[in-house]
Order: C-alpha cells, then structure tokens, then sequence
C-alpha cells in the first residue's frame, strides 16, 4: 500500500526508463517536467527530436483516392460536415463545465443564405436536421462561411447528438468514422424531439442534489 503519493511516481520512474528521474521533489521544485527526464537530460527535455527522430523519418505512403458511397439525391440534398470549435474539447464533458461556455453555448447548424432562404429558415430558427440514419434538432446560424449545399456543425453538446446523423462509413485504412460527408436535408422545426426532450430531464434528475436531512 502507498503511504504518499510520491511513492507512486518513484515506482513508475523505477519502470519507466523516460520518466527515471522524475520525483515529486523534482516536480515541487521545477513545476513542470518534459520527458524524456532520465540521467542524460536530469532536468527534462524541453525541445525533443533536435538531432532527429528515433526511429527515423516517417514514410509517406500514396494511397488511391476512393470516393465515399454516401450520395446525396432529392430527399437529402445538402451535405453535412462536422467538427470541433476552439473553445471546447471533443464532446465538452471537460469543457462545457468551464466559463467557455460563454463562447459556445450550444451546437448550431451553420447554413449558406440561399439554403437558408430556399427552406424559410431565419437565423436562429429551429430545424430539423435529418439523414439516412437519424435525426435531431438544432438553431440555425446563417452564414457565408459554409458553401451552397453544404452545412456544418459541432458536436460538443449531447443534448445535440449530431453522431446520430452520421453515417457507419468509415476510412478503409484507419477505420475512422466518415464525420465530414453525410446526406442531409434541413428543414424548419418547432423545437427539440421526443428523444432530446427525454435526454434534457434525464440530465435534470441525474444532477439533482438531494437535501440533507437534518441530524437527530
């Protein structure tokens, strides 16, 4: 059983040759440390890979380009890309919890002025953002800085899910999701769904603090 947290980090420095001069006096000293922290650099490497890399440089491998089988038709139109925004970190469990909020409040559906006009959404609007695989709710924000036929919007808050409009494509090489083209269409709604109503008093309760009782 530890007794101190310093013992811990003298067990990994004991296991890890990077961190083999690493301690909490060092740390309480410094501040901070860059590893690799070992009898070579005893107080860190602030600037690593100045002679070159370990393992030497990377390689670059062409790949062919292969075309994604999602299409876009009449029933959905647009195409929907998603991303993150400077002020929060993936889905904003750190984040959201912090004054940047202030910034980002919630996930909007960016749309270009003529998609917008076409479908009689005004700024601010709710819509309806609907896919081959799910749908959810969002306000617009219109802007020029999306495309004609294009729409965007951030996935950091769950009451959103925008994960649910995406596809099950995925890269053929990394396996990573295909975020960035999805069929969409837009189109004006009255508010929320059933299932993001649901998921808004589900997150009520669960941060309900119940009172204490009082003490005999």
């Amino acid at each position: 059983n530890y007794q101190h947290p310093s013992e811990i980090m003298d067990e990994i420095a004991k296991t890890t040759p990077s961190f083999a001069n690493v301690s909490f006096e060092l740390l309480d000293r410094v501040g901070s440390v860059q590893w690799p922290c070992n009898e070579k650099a005893p107080l860190g490497t602030p600037i690593m890979h100045v002679d070159g890399f370990v393992r030497g440089k990377g390689k670059f491998i062409r790949t062919e380009y292969v075309a994604t089988d999602e299409r876009t038709g009449p029933r959905y139109p647009l195409l929907l890309t998603t991303g993150r925004i400077l002020s929060q970190y993936n889905v904003g469990a750190q984040t959201r919890r912090t004054e940047n909020v202030a910034w980002h409040a919630e996930d909007r559906l960016e749309i270009h002025p003529h998609d917008a006009e076409n479908r009689g959404i005004r700024d601010g609007d709710w819509v309806r953002l609907a896919s081959r695989s799910g749908e959810t709710t969002l306000r617009a924000l219109i802007t020029d800085r999306v495309s004609p036929g294009v729409v965007y919007t951030t996935f950091h808050h769950p009451d959103t899910q925008a994960n649910v409009i995406t596809t099950d494509f995925s890269d053929w090489a990394t396996n990573c999701p295909e975020y960035k083209v999805t069929a969409v269409q837009v189109a004006p709604s009255n508010g929320p769904t059933d299932w993001q109503k649901d998921y808004n008093e589900q997150a009520k309760q669960s941060r309900r603090i119940a009172p204490l009782e009082a003490a005999e």
